[in-house]
């Protein structure tokens, strides 16, 4: 991530993904409602100590890396490479049939 809008969309995605409010997070940070808003909304320039105060609440940790390593640590694309099984399963119709029971 370079930009601080990048931050503050991690930041938003970890929110969603803990299930806690905003207000949980904030109250455990210690940030008012509009620090946290400018955090997470990627338009303010925001302290290092808000944003590892807030990371922390959402179970992240800051992590510098030299430039150009970043890149073996970002998430697998949400589309994976299609391989001849799946494609010959599409083919004949049964793309998702793996997540279906065998059970009648």
């Amino acid at each position: 991530m370079n930009t601080i809008q990048q931050v503050s969309g991690e930041l938003r995605a970890a929110l969603r993904r803990s299930g806690l409010t905003q207000q949980a997070v904030r109250d455990a940070a210690g940030v008012s409602r509009q620090t946290f808003a400018n955090v997470v909304g990627g338009e303010a320039d925001y302290k290092l100590s808000t944003l590892l105060a807030i990371a922390d609440r959402l179970g992240l940790e800051l992590l510098l890396v030299p430039k150009g390593a970043a890149r073996g640590l970002q998430r697998p694309s949400e589309r994976p490479v299609e391989s001849l099984v799946d494609r010959a399963r599409k083919q004949l119709g049964l793309a998702n049939d793996a997540t279906k029971s065998d059970a009648p």
